[in-house]
């Protein structure tokens, strides 16, 4: 994926089943949050994306997915960037009933950069 300055890199872990609902949308957007997830956040490094896959989707899940995205940065912006734990945990907290809106902001597909299985 080349980079455009316009937009924001970031990457969002994922289940089977959430990365069956982005790939049923032709990989351009993310679904509705459940009721007991009020906010969606995507991260902003790759590496905190990796860490929960692997530590969290694949022992709860049994599979975990890294994708990445790009997100119009003027948009981006709107979202204060929360730090939940060690320096690179960042994320951006969207609240859910704002997700059709942050789906429209999305430049480009969204891809698979990793995938994580039990060894």
């Amino acid at each position: 994926m080349r980079h455009d300055p316009a937009t924001i890199l970031l990457y969002r872990p994922v289940n089977q089943q959430e990365l069956d609902l982005i790939a049923a949308s032709g990989w351009l957007e993310f679904p509705p949050r459940l009721p007991e997830q009020p906010i969606f956040y995507p991260v902003l490094n790759e590496a905190y994306a990796a860490q929960i896959a692997r530590d969290w989707n694949v022992p709860y899940y049994g599979v975990g997915y890294v994708l990445r995205f790009a997100l119009d940065a003027d948009y981006a912006a709107l979202f204060p960037v929360q730090n939940v734990g060690d320096r690179q945990h960042d994320e951006l907290w969207v609240p859910a009933e704002e997700l059709v809106e942050f789906n429209q902001h999305i430049q480009g597909r969204i891809e698979i950069v990793s995938i994580f299985k039990p060894e």
